[in-house]
């Protein structure tokens, strides 16, 4: 669940219902989409959070693939743990664990005030069921447990729950305790968790010798701002007492620079919490693009970027020349060839016949120009940059393209222009994609802020989104159409005839207007899915390029779609609606999002 859709859709709705039901509601969903298979593919097309190899860590024996976690606190009912498995987190803390359930008692929200007040007594499905529970999830990352209870409940559950822990996470009642040695009991790392306000009440010669580091707790029932506050006075106070061992905290972070602020004091995991829930599902995300934006790195352009270039200006070249066509004869020789007459003779039968090809060949035109501007965009800024998604993002698109050639074939009619083509793009796009199949580069942003103009963002994105979505559904119909029936009835009422008469004219026509037609939906289901995936995945601050690409890129497209119609007559406005619908979701995404892509710095 990115920002884009927990802020415009589920937030709004799912902040009318009662905590728990909210809660749980949002977490058992995304469960069962992580469950099905492939749904870890899903979750990953949608919100992109792999993490950078730049940010991997290795703590304590463990291997982290980022510093950022989430607390237990977040699912104590472990209801979402398998789905947020998959949301990018370089560990995961189960818990608190107890050694029986604890009665259902959740979080109070102070929406106006933004904070969720975690119970005193821990929400808790007891041992038995965690251990269900931790036998199913399937896990990427280190797995923390956290035991609430008693020393001796402590232990127990320990020797219970080792084999499935990385670390576990002690809480203690009273400073005397923290000498109880735990490590006795397991070879993983063991943690002493202690309230940052508390902290100068324990013994840190005790616990530097026992436990392999400290969990700074945010202080209960206090607002988030109040927690950094807090975790920063404390991690001073360690330091000045020359505390060595691993620091890890929890809650204070509700942007990235909280985040950024915390690993600056050399803390080495932060765990998030409130601040999460009420900034969205892609703060790990952004704290991960911001701590990249600090990393300097020379990266050389990568090898192979070249091929994916001179692929984008293939197509571009293509769609200009397409362009020039549906402008003037429309008609090439080679297609009178096949229908064994002349542009004369179509014309004088109907010269709505012409003005419509020349409409499904125009508006394939503008696609292919808008597609291979897009491309272009690609390879210089995303694969040349080392950028994982950009290469994905051309293959994806490159490939459907590729596979509609077959569309053609099927209804019966393949020119050889559209076989030239194809066999000039092959070559172009194989050398790209060997060359660059070792891409591992992830993306960097300047956003550290929830400021409005990134909150005004999410609705542009949101707008992009379903633009991309629009155009992939739009291929899929026309391109269906196009070897199907060929026509709607709108295309019949301009042509005013019916599709037996054409072929009674001439049996030929109606493969080579349906050629067209399927042409044009690849064409947008393949432009459709670019736009989608730039939407999805190049949304980051600063990244001017992406607002440009988006601009530029959808000019050829909207205006051949649209002026031709004009240009013709055909100007029916249920057919026209789709594209008017589109352009209005193209305008909301780039007003919204222009300060988003050009902020290059924050205060």
């Amino acid at each position: 669940m990115p920002d884009w859709s927990y802020h415009v859709i589920f937030k709004p709705v799912l902040s009318r219902l009662p905590t728990y039901y909210s809660r749980e509601l949002i977490h058992q969903g995304m469960n069962r989409i992580s469950s099905i298979p492939g749904g870890h593919r899903i979750i990953n097309f949608l919100g992109r959070e792999e993490s950078s190899p730049l940010l991997k860590r290795e703590i304590d024996t463990i291997h982290f693939s980022n510093s950022i976690g989430l607390a237990g606190k977040v699912d104590p009912l472990l209801t979402g743990t398998q789905a947020f498995s998959n949301l990018g987190f370089g560990f995961i803390e189960i818990g608190p664990v107890t050694m029986t359930a604890t009665s259902l008692c959740p979080p109070k929200v102070n929406k106006k005030e933004r904070i969720i007040m975690f119970p005193l007594n821990p929400e808790s499905i007891g041992l038995t069921q965690t251990i269900e529970k931790l036998r199913k999830l399937k896990s990427k990352q280190p797995i923390f447990i956290r035991l609430a209870g008693n020393i001796d409940d402590q232990v127990e559950m320990m020797r219970e729950l080792d084999e499935y822990a990385d670390g576990f996470i002690v809480e203690s009642q009273s400073p005397s305790e923290t000498i109880v040695p735990f490590s006795t009991f397991t070879n993983v790392p063991i943690y002493l968790a202690i309230q940052s306000d508390s902290i100068h009440l324990n013994p840190l010669n005790l616990i530097n010798k026992m436990f392999s580091g400290i969990v700074l707790d945010e202080s209960r029932n206090k607002d988030d701002s109040f927690n950094l506050k807090n975790h920063l006075s404390a991690i001073r106070y360690l330091r000045e007492n020359d505390f060595s061992k691993t620091i890890i905290t929890v809650g204070g972070v509700s942007e990235p620079d909280d985040a950024l602020t915390l690993l600056a004091t050399k803390v080495d995991l932060v765990m998030l919490s409130g601040g999460y829930v009420f900034t969205g599902p892609g703060l790990t995300k952004r704290i991960k693009e911001a701590q990249l934006s600090q990393i300097e790195v020379n990266q050389p352009p990568q090898e192979g970027w070249g091929w994916y270039f001179l692929f984008a200006l293939s197509i571009f070249i293509g769609g200009l020349i397409a362009l020039l066509i549906s402008m003037s004869a429309v008609i090439l020789p080679y297609d009178e060839y096949f229908l064994n007459m002349t542009r004369e003779a179509i014309n004088n039968f109907n010269y709505r016949i012409i003005f419509f090809m020349a409409h499904d060949r125009m508006t394939l035109a503008g696609t292919m120009i808008s597609g291979g501007i897009v491309y272009m965009a690609l390879a210089w800024f995303g694969v040349r940059n080392g950028l994982l998604w950009a290469k994905q993002a051309t293959d994806a698109a490159a490939i459907i393209g590729f596979l509609g050639i077959l569309l053609f074939i099927g209804y019966g009619y393949l020119d050889w222009l559209h076989l030239l083509f194809w066999v000039i793009l092959t070559p172009f796009y194989i050398l790209g994609f060997l060359k660059t199949k070792n891409l591992k580069g992830t993306p960097s942003s300047t956003n550290r802020r929830n400021h409005s103009v990134w909150k005004h963002s999410l609705l542009g994105q949101f707008a992009f989104v379903l633009l991309g979505f629009s155009f992939v559904i739009g291929g899929i119909i026309i391109s269906y159409i196009g070897i199907t029936n060929v026509f709607i009835p709108t295309d019949i009422s301009y042509i005013n005839m019916p599709p037996e008469m054409l072929t009674i004219f001439n049996e030929r026509l109606l493969p080579v207007i349906a050629h067209d037609r399927a042409g044009f939906g690849s064409a947008l289901l393949s432009v459709g899915l670019l736009i989608l995936m730039v939407s999805l995945w190049g949304f980051q601050q600063g990244n001017a390029w992406i607002w440009w690409t988006l601009l530029i890129g959808g000019i050829p497209a909207f205006t051949s779609g649209i002026a031709i119609h004009f240009k013709i007559g055909y100007t029916t406005f249920i057919h026209l609606l789709p594209a008017y619908f589109a352009l209005t979701l193209f305008i909301i995404g780039l007003v919204t999002t222009y300060r988003f892509f050009h902020m290059k710095k924050e205060r």
